[in-house]
C-alpha cells in the first residue's frame, strides 16, 4: 500500500470521528430538549387540573366529606330507647294499657317493619315472624299476616272517630255511640296498638286463630281479649288481636288461664283499674257508664 493510500485512510477515519461524536453530541442535546419539553408540559397539564373540593370521583369526595362537610344523617323521630322497666317496676313487655290505663306520658318506641308494610316495636320482630312462620300449618300452608301493627294516636283517633260517627249514623246519641264505638276501638291512648306490642293478624281460614290460641305462648305472645274476660279486660273478644308479653308470662297465663289484667295484678304490679279515677278524661269516663 502506497504511502499515499495511507495518508487517505488517516484523514478519513479522522473525519469519521469528527462526525460521530458530533452526531452523539447533537443527539444528547435533542434527547435532553425532549426531556426537558415533556416536563414542562406535564406541569402545565398539572396545573391546569380541577381542585379536588370540585372532583366528583368518589374518593375525593369521600375525603371532602371527611374535612367538614356535614355529614346528613336522617333520624327517626321514634328511635329513641325505650324503657326497659317503669316506674312502678312493670317490665317493658308487660306494660298494661287499657281503658282505665292510658299509654304512658312521653312513651317511645323504635320500630322495625314488617314484610306486609306493618311495623312493630323492634324487640319483638323476631318472635313475631318466628309465630306467623310457625303457624302456616293452622293456614293451609299459607303465611298468616299483620293487618295492623303499631299505630300513632292520629291513627287510632281517626279509627275511633270512624266508630263513633258509624253508631251515630245509626241513631245513637254522642254518649251511646261513644260507649258502643269503645267496645270494638280503643279510645285513642289506651290501645295496646301504640305500644308497638300488638298485632292484628289474617289467616286464609278460621283455624288459623285456633292454632294461634294453642300455641302463640310459645312465642311469647297471648290471646289478648278472650270472650270469657271481657268484664276484666273491657274489650270485647277479638280473635285476631295478639300481644307480646314474653315466652315466661305468656306460658303461665295460659296455663292458668289468666288475661293480662289477671297476671298483672297477680304479680303485684299495677291494678288493671289503677288509673280510672285519676288518667281518664271525660270522653274515656263516658265508656265506663
Amino acid at each position: 500500500m502506497t504511502e499515499k493510500t495511507m495518508e487517505r485512510r488517516r484523514r478519513y477515519r479522522q473525519r469519521h470521528r469528527r462526525n460521530t461524536l458530533a452526531t452523539w453530541v447533537a443527539g444528547a442535546a435533542c434527547a435532553a430538549m425532549l426531556v426537558f419539553l415533556a416536563a414542562m408540559g406535564c406541569r402545565d397539564y398539572v396545573n391546569k387540573l380541577p381542585p379536588p373540593e370540585s372532583s366528583t370521583f368518589p374518593g375525593l369526595a369521600l375525603s371532602e366529606t371527611k374535612q367538614g362537610t356535614p355529614d346528613l344523617t336522617i333520624q327517626d323521630s321514634q328511635s329513641q330507647e325505650p324503657s326497659t322497666v317503669y316506674e312502678d317496676g312493670t317490665d317493658w313487655n308487660l306494660r298494661l294499657v287499657n281503658r282505665w290505663n292510658p299509654l304512658p306520658e312521653g312513651y317511645n318506641v323504635s320500630l322495625k317493619e314488617l314484610p306486609d308494610g306493618e311495623k312493630v316495636d323492634e324487640r319483638i320482630y323476631g318472635p313475631l315472624t318466628e309465630m306467623l312462620e310457625a303457624a302456616r300449618e293452622g293456614n293451609w300452608d299459607e303465611l298468616p299476616r299483620v293487618i295492623s301493627g303499631y299505630r300513632t294516636q292520629e291513627v287510632q283517633q281517626e279509627l275511633y272517630d270512624a266508630e263513633v260517627n258509624k253508631y251515630k249514623s245509626r241513631g245513637y246519641s254522642e254518649e251511646e255511640a261513644k260507649a258502643e264505638a269503645g267496645k270494638w276501638v280503643a279510645v285513642p291512648g289506651t290501645s295496646e296498638h301504640q305500644l308497638g306490642l300488638a298485632v292484628d293478624v289474617e289467616g286464609a281460614t278460621y283455624d288459623v286463630f285456633i292454632w294461634l290460641q294453642e300455641n302463640s305462648y310459645k312465642y311469647g305472645f297471648i290471646f289478648r281479649y278472650p270472650g270469657d274476660k271481657t268484664d276484666t279486660t273491657g274489650t270485647v273478644e277479638e280473635v285476631w288481636h295478639y300481644r307480646y308479653v314474653g315466652v315466661e308470662a305468656a306460658t303461665e297465663m295460659y296455663e292458668q288461664g289468666l288475661c293480662l289484667e289477671e297476671y298483672v295484678e297477680m304479680k303485684g304490679g299495677i291494678s288493671p283499674r289503677a288509673g280510672a279515677s285519676t288518667a281518664l278524661t271525660a270522653d274515656r269516663a263516658s265508656l265506663l257508664e
